[in-house]
């Protein structure tokens, strides 16, 4: 049985995991950034570098000891490479190097959007092919996932992410980060019929996606309130979050319908996959669970914790390269930017250090 550790510190959590390849996670150790980033209203790169670089040895001596093994029990040592704030990548990477070097341990670096694409894989031994929504702070694709490592975008968000979305109506409303949580619970006591937000992209044809309109349409709906009665309620926030909230559950549903049934004629197969952050939400997740229900799909999501960014992911992806035969050694790179599709063309466009998505 082989042993993995997983380091993943592309964002502003610092995770550290031990699986092997019976699918057990033996531990999953996360550090927040929540508190260091709180009164910035948004994560600072900087100071998230820093803490990656500060906490790293920390949580991956707590990994190895939850676990219950030795640094020399590990197999093999995956590491995010990329994309995310290269900062905390360059962080994740040096010190994968020097853990893979000083205990003559083989090495392999993973793509982030992988990791979150293969964990079905380690949660439901989903076979492939399978349909994968990755939806989160950072990203938002349509994936068919036909191996470990092919991967074809169907469509995507041409702007903002939902996660970035919901996090810039937290700021917009003066509610804290990280937003979603916060505009969800919010929502629960709106009413998501009072603001007509729109639905952009509905009207063309694929499933590419866009939702930073949204945020402008919420910001002057914000506005409009505040010049007529001088400020915003506590029930017009919720109202407004409400509002907002089911926007985003609509495109997403009618987005992954479309998706399904494009997937399903291509592929044969009928199973859909939802990962990141913004799975958790409840309006989100009972839209793709109407969409899947309706088109005969199975549907399949991560615990949440597995939801968001951590270390097993990154340990169970890297173990799906490894066993094909590839590896890297102290050359490896971190990098900012790094497509799964290799294939297609830039959604977010492109600049000297590549394709953002």
């Amino acid at each position: 049985m082989t042993l993995i550790l997983g380091i993943e510190s592309s964002c502003d959590d610092t995770a550290i995991a031990v699986v092997n390849t019976d699918r057990t996670i033996l531990s999953n150790r996360v550090f927040s950034q929540s508190d260091l980033h709180a009164d910035f209203g948004g994560i600072v790169p900087e100071i998230a570098a820093r803490a990656h670089a500060e906490r790293l040895d920390i949580v991956a001596e707590a990994a190895l000891t939850e676990a219950g093994v030795a640094l020399g029990d590990i197999d093999l040592v995956a590491v995010t490479s990329g994309p995310g704030l290269i900062g905390g990548v360059l962080s994740g990477v040096m010190f994968a190097k020097g853990m893979a070097a000083g205990a003559d341990i083989p090495l392999i670096g993973v793509n982030h959007l992988a990791g979150h694409a293969l964990t079905p894989r380690l949660t439901d031994g989903l076979e492939f092919p399978y349909l994968m929504l990755l939806v989160s702070g950072g990203h938002c694709q349509f994936l068919a996932v036909t191996g470990p490592d092919e991967f074809t975008r169907m469509g995507g968000t041409i702007d903002d992410a939902p996660g970035e979305a919901f996090d810039k109506t937290a700021r917009l409303l003066g509610l804290s980060q990280p937003g979603g949580p916060l505009v969800q619970a919010e929502a629960e006591s709106g009413d998501p019929k009072r603001f007509a937000f729109p639905r952009p992209l509905m009207d063309r044809p694929g499933f590419d996606m866009s939702f930073s309109g949204l945020k402008t349409a919420l910001r002057r709906a914000r506005d409009k309130i505040v010049e007529e009665k001088g400020g915003i309620t506590r029930q017009d926030r919720a109202d407004l979050c409400a509002s907002f909230q089911q926007a985003v559950a609509d495109v997403l549903r009618k987005k992954t319908a479309r998706a399904l049934t494009a997937f399903a004629a291509e592929h044969g197969a009928t199973t859909i996959a939802v990962a990141g952050g913004v799975a958790a939400n409840t309006a989100v997740r009972a839209g793709l669970q109407q969409a899947a229900r309706d088109a005969g799909f199975t549907f399949t999501a991560p615990p949440l914790k597995l939801c968001t960014d951590n270390g097993a992911m990154i340990a169970w992806a890297g173990w799906e390269r490894y066993r094909l035969g590839q590896s890297d050694d102290m050359t490896l790179a971190a990098r900012p930017r790094w497509p799964l599709d290799k294939t297609a063309a830039p959604m977010l466009g492109s600049g000297k250090r590549g394709a953002k998505a």
